[in-house]
């Protein structure tokens, strides 16, 4: 039987016992008490305990109660003393969810998760309402339109936030700028359906290729492979840059189906689940491997989970440069079970390793070269050069043909991996 298989089976059970109150729980009892379980041993005891209470409620609390609402609580409570990532999905934010994965929904556009009691940005998606008002990744979400998200549902939350298309939303947002420091401001958001476009590429300059990946959805894989070879149509690739900043994650199977294009051999990710016993092992494989070119790597604080497992594989395998700031840090793997009401169930099932056997939980990706966000202030001192000597030699005529300027980017972090692949095409010259 499967695993899904089982936990319909679970679900329907306890709907079921729910329903026959304390008849199902004296009939359990009676079955306990017949195959002598010792009462330590028994889960049927916490059931009972369960079973108890909601009783109490039903018959005793001063409204009507749905019982619907008090069973999907008591899971979300149940959850909620897990991880911020197990969660419980009512059908309508299932809904949502499975849109998520396909590339298209209505809202802001920001990937969010409870730290500290409070609704924290993990990341805006590139090119949404949430990015066009410059929302960051590590902003907290203090308030809904005037809601304290405090200890608020992330089901209540993403309902708050999502609407339809034309609708406004305002945001409190508390925004971190380090030693103690904070900045609380409001921040009027008009919603608009997002369509995420989770690729894009372009030729930097000649020989030198860029590709953005903002998250992982059911296609990220197939639409890179088509960006790598577009951009080898045009002309050969001496180096590449993989773009992963923001990137809040997402299905891990295109994570590992994108590492794969770049690394020909050898493990890309393992997962261990409960007691540590291995669930998975995927290894990359020798077709269709994009190589013979360097790579950077570009990473930062809000690239976290799917996007941290390729960036681990591309380090550990030496395929990469790993570029930019410390990653999010979140190493766990969560497997969606949908129950047989239409609601969802997101449990964590295992932590994922790096092919050097590495936990990027908390910890995230440290990477090779560190570069800041921006570019540090330079003092421009005055120099006298030859030139500037009285009487000085003249030069000799320049040659008519002019060297092409190369421009200098605004993203300091992206124009420092540019540099660094420059430098290594200009090593490879070297004889």
């Amino acid at each position: 039987m499967s695993q899904r298989s089982r936990i319909r089976r679970l679900f329907s059970g306890a709907t079921l016992f729910v329903t026959g109150g304390i008849v199902a729980v004296v009939a359990v009892l009676a079955i306990q008490s017949a195959f002598a379980v010792p009462r330590r041993y028994s889960p049927y005891r916490k059931l009972g305990l369960f079973a108890r209470v909601l009783t109490y409620v039903e018959n005793n609390y001063v409204h009507h109660v749905d019982g619907r609402k008090l069973v999907h609580g008591a899971i979300r409570g149940m959850l909620k003393t897990l991880d911020p990532h197990s969660v419980f999905m009512p059908p309508d934010q299932y809904r949502r969810m499975k849109a998520d994965t396909r590339g298209s929904f209505g809202g802001l556009g920001i990937e969010v998760e409870v730290r500290n009691n409070w609704l924290t940005i993990v990341a805006p998606i590139e090119d949404t309402p949430a990015h066009r008002a410059k929302l960051k990744s590590s902003d907290q979400i203090r308030a809904i339109d005037g809601k304290s998200t405090r200890g608020m549902q992330m089901t209540e939350a993403v309902r708050r936030m999502r609407g339809p298309r034309g609708t406004r939303v305002k945001l409190t947002i508390v925004r971190p700028l380090g030693k103690g420091k904070t900045k609380r401001f409001d921040v009027e958001i008009v919603r608009d359906v997002i369509k995420i476009v989770s690729v894009t590429s372009k030729m930097i300059e000649p020989g030198i290729g860029y590709i953005r990946v903002k998250n992982f959805q059911e296609r990220t894989a197939s639409y890179l492979r088509k960006a790598l070879e577009q951009l080898q149509a045009k002309q050969k690739l001496h180096g590449l840059i993989l773009d992963l900043r923001n990137n809040p994650g997402g299905l891990l199977e295109q994570a590992v189906r994108v590492a794969d294009l770049f690394i020909s051999d050898g493990l890309i990710v393992k997962t261990t689940g409960k007691g540590g016993r291995v669930l998975d092992r995927e290894v990359a494989h020798s077709r269709g491997t994009f190589k013979g070119f360097p790579m950077v790597c570009l990473v930062n604080g809000g690239s976290a989970s799917a996007s941290e497992i390729v960036a681990g594989a591309l380090q550990d395998r030496k395929r990469a440069v790993i570029m930019g700031q410390q990653t999010f840090g979140k190493g766990s793997v969560q497997t969606i079970i949908e129950l047989n009401d239409g609601s969802g169930l997101k449990l964590t099932i295992a932590r994922y390793y790096t092919p050097s056997g590495r936990s990027i939980q908390e910890r995230g990706i440290e990477p090779d070269i560190i570069a800041a966000a921006k570019a540090p202030p330079v003092k421009v001192e005055k120099v006298t050069r030859e030139k500037d000597l009285q009487g000085h030699l003249r030069g000799t005529k320049r040659r008519k043909k002019k060297l092409a300027r190369r421009r200098r980017l605004a993203d300091f972090q992206l124009q420092t991996a540019l540099d660094y692949l420059r430098a290594a095409q200009i090593f490879g010259n070297l004889k």
